[in-house]
């Protein structure tokens, strides 16, 4: 069975919005075009594998704008969370776990509900 550990409830709140700024920078970049300056499309059949992209407008400055305020956020926050004064009360062979443990809280929680 794994450690349990008591994270202290600042190191948990960076945490979880660690999660939700980097699930909102996954699903703006996953609806913004392929190429943030304006290109035209391609297509290469000839690699190990087909390749086509259709010709990209770009991104507009506010949707770069964006990008680069949830990029830094999430600087920020893992910065802050990997930093954080906990890290230092944890023994050196268990930080890993530790870390896995806090990344995972919200699975176990969510796990914990559903059973």
């Amino acid at each position: 069975m794994a450690a349990t550990y008591d994270f202290p409830s600042d190191l948990l709140a960076g945490q979880e919005e660690l999660h939700q700024v980097r699930a909102e920078l996954l699903a703006l970049l996953k609806r913004l075009p392929w190429s943030v300056e304006p290109l035209d499309g391609f297509s290469d059949d000839y690699g190990w594998r087909k390749v086509e992209r259709p010709a990209s407008p770009g991104w507009t400055a506010d949707e770069q704008a964006e990008v680069e305020k949830l990029r830094e956020r999430e600087r920020e926050l893992a910065v802050f969370v990997t930093c954080h004064r906990f890290w230092s009360e944890v023994a050196t062979p268990e930080k890993v776990d530790a870390r896995m443990s806090l990344k995972h809280v919200r699975d176990a929680e969510e796990e914990g509900r559903s059973s």
